[in-house]
Formats: C-alpha cells, sequence, structure tokens
C-alpha cells in the first residue's frame, strides 16, 4: 500500500472519538514543517522522506498529509501515489500560492505564523489577503431586458426566444 493510500485510509478512518487526537497530531505536525520552511526561505526544504519524516518528528502517513496538502502550492507538484519512504523530495515552492491558499483552506494556525515575515513584508501579506478576498465576490451576470438580443445568439429578442416561459 503506497503511503499516499495509508494517508487517505487514515483520514476516511477517524471517528467521533478519535477526531481530535488525529487533528491535533496533524496540524501539529504540520505548524512545525511550515514553521521550519519560513524560517529557513529561502532554502528549499528537501531530503529523503524517510529522514523528513524522522527530523520533524511524524508518522509516515500524518507526513504524507502535510505532502498532499502543500502539493498544489509547489512549482512543480508531486506525484504522490510515486512517493515510498525512499524517495528524494525537494520542495520548490510558489509561497504567494501557499498563503493563498492557506487563506482559502481557513487554516489560521498557518497563515499567522510570525515566520511569514522572513518571506513577505506585512504590505505584501496584506495584498495577498486582499486579493483572497476579492476571489470569493461571486458576480452574478445580469439577467437581460425583455427587448435585449438573447444570450442563447439565436438572433431574437430575449421576449420572443428563451424569455418567452420567463
Amino acid at each position: 500500500m503506497t503511503l499516499f493510500k495509508q494517508w487517505q485510509d487514515l483520514t476516511e478512518q477517524q471517528t467521533e472519538e478519535t477526531l481530535e487526537e488525529f487533528w491535533q497530531e496533524y496540524a501539529g505536525t504540520e505548524k512545525r514543517v511550515y514553521q521550519h520552511i519560513l524560517a529557513n526561505y529561502p532554502e528549499k526544504l528537501s531530503g529523503r522522506f524517510s529522514e523528513l519524516v524522522e527530523k520533524f518528528e511524524a508518522r509516515p502517513a500524518i507526513f504524507m498529509g502535510f505532502m498532499d496538502g502543500i502539493n498544489s502550492s509547489l512549482k512543480e507538484p508531486k506525484d504522490l501515489d510515486a512517493v515510498t519512504e525512499d524517495s528524494d523530495l525537494e520542495f520548490d515552492i510558489d509561497f504567494e500560492k501557499l498563503f493563498f491558499n492557506m487563506l482559502k483552506a481557513d487554516a489560521e494556525y498557518l497563515y499567522t505564523l510570525e515566520e511569514w515575515l522572513n518571506v513577505f513584508d506585512e504590505d505584501k501579506l496584506a495584498s495577498i489577503v486582499k486579493d483572497y478576498k476579492r476571489s470569493k465576490i461571486v458576480r452574478v451576470a445580469k439577467k437581460p431586458g425583455r427587448n435585449d438580443p438573447c444570450p442563447c445568439g439565436s438572433g431574437k429578442k430575449y421576449k420572443n426566444c428563451c424569455g418567452r416561459n420567463a
């Protein structure tokens, strides 16, 4: 069974009784790894999977969860199914995307880490927050008026086409 499948199975097996303990373990590992990454910016996190697991005092499946979480913020996402304990890894992170994704995931315990100031100044962080908030705005298309051309492209007026039964 792949490490990624172990991670997926672990998340699916959680019950009301185990979820809190699981979440504390996962979030604690994730926080330790991100603090290290941000504190050592611009150095890239790299090493053998098994060495990184040991370095961050994590279970392999939990570290794979970290990898699953960061994967969409990497400049070149990893094939998580192909990762083994002997895999050599290097994390080439798009830090703007990472911060944005942490906001999107509502991971306050991560996007509020003071180590972010090693990567971006407060103005840049505020700019990313602004972009994130702007991305959440949903614009509703204006309904065509009765005498407007029909948006279906028929060339007829809306009232004589798609708006006939509206």
